[in-house]
């Protein structure tokens, strides 16, 4: 038999787990960012996104192969670990450096750093994100910029004396075509090392883990600044709709103005219909009948007629809900006589029927 936590225990059990929890997560929410009182919700640029620098290696004058370095950035979370050849957990920011040699046709890892992250498990230090808005920001190249810049820290390089802090910055950029997701690297899956692999590669269609993706793809390396101040500095720009400050369009939004603009259109046809059958109407009735006046319009009678019948409608309909008829009956007869004698009446105007053949009809009905 399985015992029920006591109260004790359970506060025991939550003040032991929070830490963990709190240190996986670090201290930035992507769906709620709060800069200057604009808030940002970058959760739908959350996972793994990675972005490639390549560079090409020289012998002389011939080219023997590239160095290709892919940045990982999971804005959300940690970095969900696969490989030995990886990042330690609790990396949000990781770069892993290939050499690939074309001759060789070999693709060996040379150098992987965890840039920022909840690292202080191994040997790094906290995420400590630090927030600013582009268009608060002291520098010049930003004066023209919307966006957020996120400082990430807790990475290293090295160990001992050689050891030293990284840091990821990443400028999210207001793009309001872009939902941030457009063009990204997909990194290759790790394979066994043999020679000729990377030509198998190529023929099979992969070359694509060679070289660079093109200019258009919206997570970009910007530059790495090494050597400089207390940290290296690994700088990423992300062109994306959710770093704008009035935030993207949601999808039901879209919706909503797209029926909004068929009711709208359905007004404007309707009214344009009825403008012109009422114009060629009148134009018929002038040039028929030479009318004039009320008898111009289409209906004449009976639209200058419709506020009096109306009015006595609902004096009827109040007249028979409320009791106080003075005369007794059927209200169903009673309608449909008031209907017999209005339609009789301009039926009378119109076509010279006598009175007294619509008079009997409703004798007829009472």
């Amino acid at each position: 038999m399985r015992l029920p936590y006591l109260p004790n225990e359970a506060a025991f059990l939550s003040a032991l787990l929070f830490p963990l929890l709190s240190s996986a997560l670090g201290n930035l929410d992507c769906k709620n960012i709060v800069v200057d009182g604009k808030h940002f919700d970058l959760g739908a640029l959350g996972g793994p996104r990675s972005a490639l620098h390549s560079i090409e290696d020289y012998v002389g004058d011939e080219a023997r192969g590239w160095t290709n370095t892919t940045y990982t950035i999971d804005i959300c979370q940690a970095i969900v670990k696969k490989g030995f050849y990886e990042c330690p957990g609790g990396t949000r920011v990781c770069g892993i450096t290939h050499v690939i040699n074309e001759e060789e046709g070999s693709d060996a890892t040379q150098q992987i750093v965890p840039f920022a992250g909840e690292l202080e498990n191994y040997g790094g230090g906290p995420l400590n994100a630090k927030l600013e808005r582009l268009s608060n920001s002291k520098a010049h190249s930003d004066a023209d910029k919307e966006g957020l810049r996120i400082e990430l820290g807790g990475g290293f390089i090295g160990r001992g004396k050689d050891k030293r802090p990284q840091k990821a910055i990443v400028e999210f950029i207001c793009d309001a075509n872009r939902t941030g997701l457009e063009n990204l690297w997909v990194p290759p899956e790790p394979k066994p090392k043999e020679k000729g692999s990377l030509h198998e590669r190529e023929e099979n269609g992969g070359g694509e883990v060679i070289g660079a993706p093109g200019n258009d793809s919206s997570l970009q390396f910007f530059r790495l600044d090494k050597d400089k101040g207390d940290a290296d500095t690994l700088r990423l720009t992300w062109r994306t709709k959710h770093a704008c400050e009035n935030g993207p369009k949601d999808d039901k939004e879209d919706k909503k103005s797209s029926h909004w603009g068929f009711f709208t259109w359905f007004i404007i046809v309707a009214f344009l219909s009825t403008a012109a059958y009422l114009i060629f109407g009148s134009w018929l009735n002038y040039n028929r009948y030479g009318a004039r006046g009320w008898d111009l319009l289409p209906h004449g009678d009976t639209i200058r007629d419709v506020p009096y019948l109306l009015k006595d409608w609902s004096r009827r309909v109040l007249s028979t809900i409320q009791g106080g008829g003075s005369r007794g009956g059927n209200p169903y007869l009673l309608g449909l006589q008031y209907l017999k004698l209005a339609v009789g009446t301009q039926l009378e105007q119109r076509l010279g029927v006598r009175h007294f053949q619509w008079k009997a009809s409703i004798l007829y009905i009472n």
